[in-house]
């Protein structure tokens, strides 16, 4: 993939050089007409070259959710740990797996009310 994504960049770089030199080119003619179609087409080309090179070239996209990203390096460090002899006991991403979620403030509300409505009756 290094190979195409450097070509389609390298590529893309050149075009791109080419279509902005060329515009500033006809910048420079005493006429007023529009910028010819070529060049904005090869400019069009470029970007499309770049954009997909630049694509191909970037890494994998790294997961959102802690506790998947904290497993996938505890597995990881597990597997170093292992190779080097020196397994610990505690894993250090533990917490994400069992951190507490959001606070439910209807149902605290509703233990509460039954709590009060229990001691009201005794």
């Amino acid at each position: 993939m290094t190979l195409i994504s450097t070509s389609l960049n390298g590529l893309g770089l050149v075009l791109l050089t080419h279509a902005v030199y060329s515009a500033h080119e006809h910048s420079l003619l005493p006429t007023t007409a529009a910028l010819p179609l070529d060049i904005t087409i090869e400019l069009l080309a470029a970007v499309l070259l770049l954009c997909i090179g630049i694509v191909l070239a970037s890494p994998d996209l790294k997961p959102i959710k802690w506790s998947v990203w904290g497993g996938k390096l505890s597995r990881e460090e597990h597997k170093a740990a292992e190779k080097a002899g020196d397994v610990t006991e505690r894993d250090p991403y533990e917490q994400l797996d069992v951190r507490r979620g959001f606070l439910d403030i209807r149902s605290k509300r509703q233990d509460f009310a039954d709590w009060v409505r229990e001691g009201a009756t005794k």
